[in-house]
């Protein structure tokens, strides 16, 4: 794996949420390589290299562990900008929150989420549900080949122009 390349991109803003998360992971054996992103704004710009991500190679992630209640830019729409872009269309995304909103769940499967996980109370469930996905998403499901996703369209709407 090349240095810079992530294999998760966890949108959360809740830091008790990140650290139970990278527990689970790291206890499983599958905290190899992680970006944080603490608002919504921050995954995008990360996942499409604006802003302070801008000197970054794009390199898709495995999978996209998101959060819907986020700052900035809420998980609906940072899921919307993934699924519209060309380079990202096809990266799993995995929706893990505290929502119990049947609205969110139905406009999340709308925009072609590949799952969605309601956040665990508890503490050991918690773990399980994430060494689990971890597990899923890292081990045994084979993704589309990566050179699928490191071409950008021409009407790639995160693309960096010059």
């Amino acid at each position: 794996m090349f240095q810079n390349e992530v294999e998760i991109l966890y949108a959360e803003d809740n830091p008790t949420d990140v650290e139970l998360t990278l527990f689970a992971l790291r206890r499983s054996r599958l905290a190899n390589s992680i970006h944080i992103a603490r608002d919504g704004a921050e995954a995008l710009d990360y996942l499409f290299c604006r802003g302070a991500f801008s000197s970054r190679d794009f390199s898709a992630p495995k999978f996209v562990l998101l959060d819907l209640k986020l700052p900035k830019v809420d998980g609906i729409e940072a899921l919307k900008a993934i699924r519209q872009d060309e380079r990202t269309k096809m990266i799993p995304v995995v929706v893990m929150t505290s929502s119990k909103e049947q609205k969110d769940l139905v406009e999340s499967y709308k925009l072609h989420v590949n799952s969605y996980i309601q956040k665990p109370i508890d503490f050991d469930q918690f773990q399980q549900v994430v060494e689990q996905l971890g597990l899923y998403w890292l081990v045994v499901n084979q993704a589309p080949p990566a050179e699928t996703l490191d071409q950008a369209g021409p009407n790639s709407i995160g693309a960096v122009t010059k």
